[in-house]
């Protein structure tokens, strides 16, 4: 009898392999995506918990300059108001020094299809991250907050006294700077989407009303008020954000040279 040989699977080509081990050609299922969000959550939640705990030793001289402003000790009208305030400063702060792994973990979340170079290239760009964030912070409370706490105060002066509870002060004031620092890292994001391919600027452009949406509905949330003058003053630097975002994915898709014939 002749024994037959069974013909050798053909190997993929290097390339293949390569990009199935980076992470090309990446399939998951529903339970293996709610698997990977749940990995990813848990490890942004400890990185929140460890920010808290790092910022409540932090608190008392932060609040202390969140009271300037005030001019005064915080008014409390409850008996837990003091603690309720002094959690929520310490909640925000540890949430701003978590900024660069839990945005690490978004990204790594959103992004699974990243190779091995995108996901250094990814890393090195998480320190701008928490620079963007700080200067957003900064923003806020020299730009945004001085004006709005000065037309908060004085508006109908002659029918209303102002006397803000520390709750109520410290809810504000947390609220404009913690969001206005997410803000201020969304020009990031697109530039590094940029160099991965995934956005371009004539997208973006083509897009400037559901922008201008998305940024009235963000000053909406982000101000805790229903007046229009601070909502204007959160949206104008929203859509100044939006703007910068469509200069740098033109730099970032020139870097990435995905745009270049091949």
């Amino acid at each position: 009898m002749t024994s037959r040989i069974k013909p050798k699977t053909p190997l993929p080509p290097v390339e293949e392999v390569e990009e199935i081990a980076e992470g090309h050609e990446l399939r998951m299922g529903l339970l293996e995506h709610l698997d990977d969000l749940r990995r990813h959550l848990t490890r942004a939640m400890i990185a929140l918990v460890v920010g808290i705990l790092i910022a409540v030793p932090l608190t008392q001289p932060v609040l202390e300059f969140l009271q300037v402003p005030y001019g005064e000790r915080f008014q409390i009208l409850d008996p837990t108001g003091s603690i309720i305030s002094f959690f929520r400063v310490a909640l925000t702060l540890g949430a701003i020094i978590s900024i660069p792994l839990t945005t690490y973990q978004i990204l790594l979340f959103i992004l699974p299809a990243m190779t091995k170079k995108e996901r250094a290239m990814l890393f090195r760009f998480i320190p701008a991250t928490t620079m963007l964030f700080l200067l957003g912070v900064v923003f806020a409370w020299t730009v945004l907050i001085p004006p709005a706490l000065n037309f908060l105060q004085n508006f109908q002066s002659q029918l209303f006294k102002a006397e803000w509870t520390a709750d109520g002060y410290l809810g504000f004031v947390t609220s404009l700077v913690f969001w206005m620092g997410v803000a201020f890292e969304t020009p990031l994001i697109f530039f590094v989407l940029s160099l991965m391919g995934m956005v371009t600027a004539a997208t973006l452009v083509k897009n400037w009303r559901i922008a201008i949406i998305v940024s009235a509905v963000a000053a909406a949330i982000i101000t805790p008020t229903v007046d229009p003058v601070n909502m204007m003053l959160v949206m104008g630097p929203l859509l100044a954000l939006y703007i910068l975002s469509i200069g740098l994915v033109m730099i970032g898709r020139r870097i990435s040279k995905v745009d270049m014939p091949a």
